[in-house]
């Protein structure tokens, strides 16, 4: 089985030393690739995703980017570095970006600001952007209408909206990524708003460290648990897990042109 894991946090203080274990891991069940997203942290640090494509570029891909929770704290001069290395060679994507009114960490009126400015960055180089919405999908689709989704494209991460949603999305030509949460009991809705999306839109993820999937929920989430994922898309379509690892794969590597 030939996975993408197309949104992991590696770069997080959960794994510390047991980071190579954890790769190692990944590898074991199947994995070909990961997306690694490097966010801003403080003044001066966006983690070591970079670090990490440059150490193995053929296993993971990094993606640049901040994040709404954080976009109250980041000063003009992180701005300029997040512009800058957005247009290394090693990055395949600006993000993930975008809007979350559940915590509201960040005020709205700057997370909408962020998110726009980083819509156009995306455009700006080139590349696809990545989506994180929570809570607001209707502010979520109008500011990609406006600002115009990058011609590379773009991914609504960690989906979790309704059918609407979905439609509204694909309809701005997005891919739409799913994660550990659309195998926990009470995740209904997502699930048939994802049978909405085509097969060759849809993208699996862990969104690691966070959102482990059944039977690991309540733990430390992990690369390797993207196959817990794949069997749920699997038991929707009613296909072998080895069809949706092809199929969401191949999606992968054409948004973010890991040729």
């Amino acid at each position: 089985m030939r996975l993408i894991d197309s949104h992991a946090h590696l770069d997080r203080d959960e794994y510390g030393p047991e980071l190579d274990a954890v790769i190692a891991r990944a590898r074991a069940a199947g994995l070909e690739r990961i997306v690694c997203v490097g966010l801003w942290r403080k003044p001066g640090d966006f983690g070591s995703a970079l670090e990490l494509a440059t150490r193995d570029p053929a296993f993971f891909a990094a993606t640049v980017g901040i994040h709404p929770h954080e976009a109250v704290r980041v000063p003009e001069e992180d701005w300029q570095a997040c512009e800058a290395a957005a247009r290394d060679p090693r990055v395949v994507a600006v993000g993930e970006t975008g809007l979350d009114f559940h915590y509201d960490l960040s005020p709205r009126d700057v997370q909408e600001g962020a998110f726009r400015r980083s819509v156009r960055l995306a455009r700006a180089v080139e590349k696809p952007v990545i989506v994180h919405v929570r809570e607001a999908d209707a502010v979520c689709v109008n500011v990609l209408r406006t600002e115009g989704v990058p011609r590379a494209g773009g991914v609504i991460h960690c989906f979790t909206g309704d059918a609407a949603a979905a439609r509204a999305y694909l309809d701005l030509g997005l891919f739409v990524s799913v994660a550990g949460i659309v195998t926990f009991k009470n995740a209904g809705a997502i699930r048939e708003a994802i049978q909405l999306v085509p097969r060759d839109r849809l993208l699996v993820e862990t969104d690691s460290p966070y959102l482990a999937p059944i039977p690991f929920r309540g733990k430390r989430n992990e690369p390797a648990h993207v196959v817990e994922t794949a069997r749920k898309i699997a038991e929707l379509w009613g296909v072998p897990v080895e069809e949706v690892a092809e199929v969401t794969a191949e999606n992968t590597r054409r948004l973010f042109r890991l040729y």
